[in-house]
């Protein structure tokens, strides 16, 4: 074990999110995959510089934009490498599902991770979800990365 006064060792740690997407339009999987970035950078501390590459997946009957736009658009991250694909057509799995695979270097232990699951997706990892109430951080990431004009600037 280090000792107390020593740098934080960064290492590079696996952070998974999932959500459900009301309906299969454009607006839709933004919103959405906005809504689950935004959960996943508040719950993990995470700055753009900080993400290595992030993989996006939907199942099959989400196909209306590719889930990485809102990363791109929303959240500028235009030097990390992102991916989008479908998910396995596991026959009861569940409909409507949009999950995130962010790669991140971060001085977080792996059990300080915390993994994100909204909306529907809740079901998916009951023994990660500790919090089901959206963040109220997140309502200011967004509002400060989309640049809305009721914000007050520093």
């Amino acid at each position: 074990m280090a000792p107390p006064d020593s740098e934080p060792v960064w290492r590079l740690r696996g952070i998974r999110g999932a959500t459900t997407v009301e309906e299969n339009t454009r607006a839709g999987i933004i919103e959405a995959t906005e809504e689950l970035l935004a959960e996943m950078i508040v719950a993990n501390d995470i700055e753009s510089s900080e993400v290595a590459s992030a993989w996006f997946t939907t199942t099959p009957d989400l196909n209306a934009e590719f889930p990485a736009v809102a990363a791109r658009l929303t959240f500028k991250w235009s030097h990390a490498a992102l991916m989008c694909g479908h998910e396995m057509q596991v026959p009861g799995s569940l409909p409507s599902c949009l999950r995130i695979l962010l790669h991140v270097n971060t001085p977080l232990r792996q059990n300080q991770v915390q993994h994100v699951y909204l909306r529907g997706a809740r079901v998916l990892r009951t023994d990660l979800t500790v919090n089901t109430e959206p963040s109220r951080s997140v309502g200011e990431l967004l509002r400060r990365f989309r640049g809305n004009p009721d914000q007050n600037s520093d």
